[in-house]
């Protein structure tokens, strides 16, 4: 081999090797699914069609993931649209043959093509469609066929591709009109038409033209692809007289008077045609037709439909700045800014030496050229000056995507403006921002700002002017009922912000960046809204990575990134906080807090704003004790409800700050703190509007205050003291648990020394826990568990028994709050826990009575408290009473045991042995065992979590547990499990059935989840319970399963009898056992036997005289069973589903009949077998549902064949349907009673 050769043969590989890394790469970093849309192309190629329209759908979905990063597709596009265009073209040369055949073939490939086109634009697209002459006529005649194609869904995803092949057509034809040949040469239509003239156009013209004055009015996106075929097409330097026809059926269309929606479309295709024609066409050409369409600009603008549409002000707007741009003449003025050098070495140098070229700024202050002096003395249309009025008007529109367009029009004809005519422009637009403009003026303006210093047109010495505008747009804020708009301004000054910092040389910008660096940073920490968090923050960075030399630049950008300011409170408390330690930024974040955030119309804004003064302290203790709370003293009696409140909050957060810093306040400070809530009082600011409030405030105020031992006379103290009863009576939860939250310090602080005001204050709040009044009940049962324990001391035993007391349910119906008894379940857990801590402190004076009385009293308050199902027009209220004494429960063990380890190891064990004993943790872990079998899914998690807790207690070892292994295997020690999830929770709890000590209780909890109302879950814990039973089953253990069976079934009796006439457990007790004699319990067994005796009996209790509908038709369904089973007892089974042929309810009677029918064709003993034929057709044929009298004959005939005595079966009956008939006529008007007992 030849030296050559083998340099050939490397080059070959190493073309092999770069061909397939950058294959790789593009797989890993680009297109991802690219081997899945290859081979479904790959399919549709090899088939010249597409055979499965699912590929289609497919490649659509993958394509919609690019969306929003279209460039990660453009490097495959070539190898997608040419071998589809291929495809297209071929089947069009055949078109004229087979039409709906070739439609059918091209509509699918259309639709994978625009799929190309939404998600990278129709420009990297078309580059790929063919292009030569002759494709042009086939183009026409297949728009002419997609034409008259109608679409059979407006859904995207139930297209079937012919408003895509119209869209990808026209695009085909926007390439293919620009051959560098006269169409009508290209015609073949007109080859042998010597009526054709020189100054005609040519008909695939106006075929064109027709098609596209078709599309114009359509609201697709036809009509956007259509304006720019047409922008093509007419520009064309043949199309002169299809140029001017085209313009005066537009002056026709725009001078219409038309009130049509097939008009407002047409306006909006023809603006946009319009708009696209003078970006495209010459100067020269559209001079012509300028005063025309400024004219029919000006009228339309006036218009009704132009107010009522704002896509068609865009495109006023969109064309009235290009008519602007054909005016004047295209060049780059030489007094624009620039601020940036042209050579990558010039870059470098300037980075290294800090000191730029001369030639590197082109500097404002250059000597007048005689450019300059052209510029000057150019000629100025006076059409201009309504053009820029326009655009200026456009600045103040209420639509964003108008104000954007006018902005933009606003840089691009200044840039072809003189010096001093664009001082003038910016003038006007500085005057958008004057204080009577409205929120869309300030945003347009600075959109408008933002684009003249991009493109270099706001010069340096204009910064005196523009910065101050930007620095009041950066915080502007105007309250408008409950809520105030701003947010887009802001965002849009930010963005001037940005573009400031990309445009200017850093020694023009270091003045502006003094100037903005602490607004941004205001706005980037405490603003409102996310976004202009973000985006202040972005023009801050820009700024300090394109101007440098900014102190802390980097620092500062690190901590304000655009994670950290996602969270408002993380803005706040830390952001803000980190960025105030550097110099220069404390006091304007300070002053940003104290008088624009304190007093903000957020309440949560004013709170946050509260805690961030407090966390600033650290830096500026004396400022904030001298300046700051004599600021906020006298603006607690603000008129204005923002203002006092966050003030208040402030002034509270702000002392406790300094307390905690070491700061001693003056005697002074003392007294005018101490003396805040008196002066509110005074002035009655908790009446009217914001009293809630302000009740808030102040109970926090008071917490602060007394965390920081500011001194308070005693009638300070009393008015204080009062003010958090009234509070604590307040009937808003919120507004009780700061009152209880300041009484917890309040009491701490100013009444522990006090024994004859601490004697009183247990006596009163004890005395309102028995208030007709629920909302006292409520705060003062709350504020009882907060007392310390040197105020409970002398009445513990009181307190403790009172709180089990309010715990139980009241015995009267209208005194009955949910609500009451859980804080008083809360409190009472409270007090033990602070009596407790106080015995453990104190062991020499210790006294095993109040173990004793937690054992005895309170825990089995708790375990009443589990039994709290109180339902209201709120739900199931009971479960928040149930919840608290679950944590109540896991307490007391905790407090019980440790009494228990403490005493054992002083060998104490003759008493405080039996204070936890196995009889206890049986009842405890066998009711919150019950709850977490229930159907409620944050209860279940509840007690999961809890149960776990006491199983892997690390310093506490509850015993006695019963089964304590298994227990550890249903509830692992693991993180994260998913208890409040049905389908892992139930199949876990479930494996407690086989311990007597657990089976009740969890059998209990099981059938109201598997009789709810809820399929999910009743799916999930009958599942749980089925698989119990068929494991044994699996196992051949035969005698297993039926123990498990019969354990069942004691306990399914158990229930029965302990929740007797309770239909709340019953009749999901009910549903349960239908759905389990539906799939077991069929047997003979001795256990089946006596579980159906058990059954009717507490049938015969439960369903008679029973009217709850769903008790009834369960009960009816178990009938059913029972009497299909060939034993003496389906007899009187059989009795009691005929007796309810009788029933009120008409599907009540239909069930039982259905259901005896049922058991006829099962059981053959119930009836003689020469008369079960007759039974079964009178069953059948009677409507059971018609009137009750129709149907005596019936009962009559069937009580002869089965030997039933018919006075006796239907005595009760009869007796019930005379005294509803008494009482309504009509036995559907029963029904209403129907509808509430079903639980709709």
């Amino acid at each position: 081999m030849t030296a050559r050769e083998e340099e050939s043969l490397v080059a070959m590989n190493g073309e092999e090797e770069e061909h397939d890394s950058r294959e790789r790469f593009l797989l890993r970093y680009f297109l991802q699914e690219w081997k899945l849309v290859k081979s479904l192309l790959d399919d549709i190629v090899a088939n010249g069609r597409v055979i499965d329209p699912s590929s289609v759908q497919k490649i659509r979905s993958i394509m919609d993931k690019y969306q929003e990063q279209g460039q990660l597709v453009e490097p495959y596009l070539e190898s997608i649209v040419s071998p589809l265009m291929f495809i297209i073209r071929s089947k069009t040369v055949e078109l004229d043959a087979k039409p709906d055949e070739i439609l059918d073939i091209i509509k699918p490939i259309s639709i994978i093509i625009y799929a190309l086109v939404t998600v990278c634009g129709y420009k990297a697209v078309i580059k790929f469609f063919p292009h030569q002459v002759s494709d042009l006529e086939l183009a026409v005649a297949l728009l002419e066929k997609c034409h008259s194609m109608t679409s059979v869904s407006s859904l995207r995803q139930e297209s079937t591709g012919e408003m895509e092949a119209k869209c990808v057509t026209l695009l085909w034809l926007s390439i293919l009109v620009l051959v560098p040949f006269d169409i009508s040469s290209v015609d073949t239509s007109i080859a042998n038409d010597k009526s054709f003239g020189v100054d005609d156009l040519a008909p695939l013209v106006l075929k064109i033209l027709g098609f596209c004055k078709d599309y114009l009015c359509s609201a697709g996106p036809m009509r956007r692809i259509s304006g720019l075929l047409l922008s093509k097409l007419l520009t064309r330097p043949d199309m002169g007289k299809a140029f001017a026809s085209f313009f005066e059926w537009t002056h026709e269309v725009l001078s219409s008077k038309e009130d049509s929606v097939v008009n407002n479309f047409r306006l909006i295709g023809v603006m946009e045609a319009l708009a696209a024609i003078f970006k495209t066409a010459s100067r020269k050409v559209l001079l012509d037709a300028l005063p025309v369409v400024l004219n029919d600009v000006i009228v339309l603008s006036k218009s009704n439909g132009a107010t009522r549409s704002p896509l068609l002000r865009k495109y006023l707007i969109k064309l009235t700045q290009r008519i602007g741009l054909v005016c004047l003449p295209h060049r780059s003025p030489s007094w624009r800014y620039v601020a940036q050098t042209a050579s990558l070495s010039e870059n470098i140098s300037t980075s290294l030496t800090q000191e730029p070229p001369d030639h590197a700024i082109f500097a404002v202050s250059q000597p007048e050229s005689s450019d300059d002096q052209e510029d000057e003395d150019m000629d100025v249309p006076e059409i201009l000056e309504q053009i820029i009025e326009m655009l200026l008007s456009g600045l103040r529109d209420t639509d964003t995507v108008v104000r954007w367009s006018a902005a933009k029009g606003i840089g691009r004809v200044t840039s072809r403006l003189t010096s001093v005519l664009s001082e003038e422009v910016l003038s006007s637009v500085l005057e958008l921002f004057s204080p009577g403009e409205g929120d869309g003026s300030w945003h347009g303006g600075c959109l408008a700002l933002a684009e003249l210093s991009r493109r270099g047109l706001l010069l340096p010495r204009s910064f005196p002017q523009v910065v101050p505008v930007i620095v009041k747009a950066l915080h502007y804020d105007v309250r408008r009922g409950p809520h105030s708009v701003g947010s887009h301004v802001r965002d849009a000054a930010a963005y001037v912000c940005w573009a400031f910092g990309r445009a200017y040389y850093h020694k023009d910008m270091k003045n502006v960046l003094d100037q903005l660096a602490s607004d941004l940073l205001i706005v980037g920490s405490f603003d409102r809204e996310v976004n202009c968090r973000r985006a202040a923050a972005a023009a801050f960075q820009e700024n300090v990575g394109r101007q440098g030399n900014y102190p802390h630049g980097i620092d500062i950008v690190n901590i304000a990134n655009y994670f950290s300011l996602s969270s408002r409170v993380n803005s706040y408390l830390q952001v803000a906080v980190s960025i105030a330690q550097y110099e220069g930024y404390l006091y304007p974040f300070l002053d940003e807090l104290l008088y624009n955030k304190i007093c903000h119309w957020d309440k949560s804004l004013r709170e946050l704003a509260a805690e961030t003064l407090a966390a600033l302290v650290k830096y500026e203790p004396k400022h904030f004790a001298n300046y700051v709370l004599e600021k906020l003293t006298p603006r607690t009696l603000s008129s204005d409800l923002c203002m006092r409140h966050g003030a208040t909050l402030a002034a509270g957060e702000v002392v406790l700050a300094l307390h905690q810093c070491g700061n001693v306040l003056s005697a002074e400070s003392h007294k005018r703190m101490a003396g805040i809530v008196p002066a509110i009082e005074k002035a009655r600011l908790y009446r009217g509007k914001g009293g809630e409030i302000m009740r808030l405030a102040v109970s926090r105020f008071i917490e602060c205050i007394s965390l920081s031992h500011v001194t308070l006379t005693e009638r300070t103290e009393r008015i204080l003291l009062d003010t958090l009863n009234e509070n604590l009576r307040h009937p808003n939860s919120q507004i009780q648990s700061a009152a209880v939250n300041a009484v917890k310090q309040f009491v701490q602080s100013y009444l522990v020394c006090n024994d004859k005001i601490a004697v009183d204050l247990v006596s009163k709040h004890l005395t309102h826990l028995t208030d007709p009044n629920v909302a006292a009940r409520r705060g003062f049962a709350l504020a009882l568990g907060a007392l310390p324990c040197e105020i409970l001391t002398a009445q513990w035993k009181d307190v403790v028994l009172k709180l089990c007391s309010a715990c139980q349910i009241e015995a009267n119906p209208g005194d009955r709050d949910a609500e009451a008894r859980m804080n008083a379940v809360k409190g009472l857990i409270s007090v033990c826990e602070t009596l407790t801590q106080r015995s453990a402190s104190d062991p020499e004076n210790d006294d095993l009575s109040l173990f004793i009385l937690i054992k005895t009293e309170v825990v089995d308050t708790l375990l009443k408290a589990l039994d709290d199902y109180s339902v209201d027009n709120r739900g199931d209220v009971g479960s928040w009473v149930r919840e608290a004494a679950i944590h109540g429960l896991e307490k007391c063990t905790y407090i019980l045991c440790k009494k228990v380890r403490t005493n054992s190891a002083d060998d104490h064990n003759n008493e405080s042995s039996s204070l936890f004993d196995s009889n206890l943790a049986n009842h405890l872990i066998g009711g919150i065992v019950k709850q977490g079998m229930e159907k409620m899914d944050k209860l279940r998690e509840t007690a999961a979590k809890v149960l776990q807790r006491i199983l892997y207690h690390e310093t506490v070892t509850v015993p006695f547990i019963p089964h304590r292994e298994t227990l550890e295997e249903v509830i692992p020690n693991k993180a994260s499990l998913q208890w409040a999830v049905p389908e892992f929770s139930f199949p876990r709890f479930v494996q407690l059935l086989k311990f007597r000590c657990y089976s009740k209780q969890v059998m209990s909890g099981l059938v109201i989840s598997i009789g709810g109302l809820q399929e999910s879950l009743k799916t999930a814990s009958l599942s749980a319970l089925l698989e119990y039973l068929r494991e044994e089953d699996e196992a051949k253990d035969l005698k297993q399963q039926q123990s498990r069976e019969s354990a069942i079934c004691d306990d399914i009796l158990w229930i029965l009898q302990e929740y007797k006439k309770c239909d709340r457990v019953i009749v999901p007790c009910l549903k349960t056992i239908q759905e389990l004699l539906d799939r077991i319990f069929r047997n003979q067994e001795a256990y089946t036997l006596s579980f159906y005796t058990g059954l009717m009996d507490s049938l015969a209790i439960e369903l008679r005289a029973s009217k709850k509908f769903e008790k009834v038709d369960a009960g009816v369904g178990i009938l059913g069973s029972i009497a299909s089973v060939s034993e003496p007892i389906s007899t009187q089974a059989f009795s009691q589903l005929i007796s309810f042929l009788a029933h009120q309810y008409p599907k009540i009677r239909n069930k039982a009949a259905f259901q005896a029918y049922l058991a006829l064709l099962q059981n053959k003993i119930l009836v003689p077998e020469d008369k079960i034929e007759k039974v079964k057709h009178i069953i059948s044929e009677t409507c059971w549902d018609a009137d009750m009298e129709s149907t005596q004959s019936q009962r009559l005939e069937l009580c002869e064949l089965t030997g039933l005595d018919h006075g006796v079966v239907f005595k009760t009956r009869i007796r019930r349907v005379t005294r509803d008939r008494i009482t309504a006529l009509d036995e559907n008007a029963s029904y209403s009673a129907l509808v509430d007992s079903s639980g709709f």
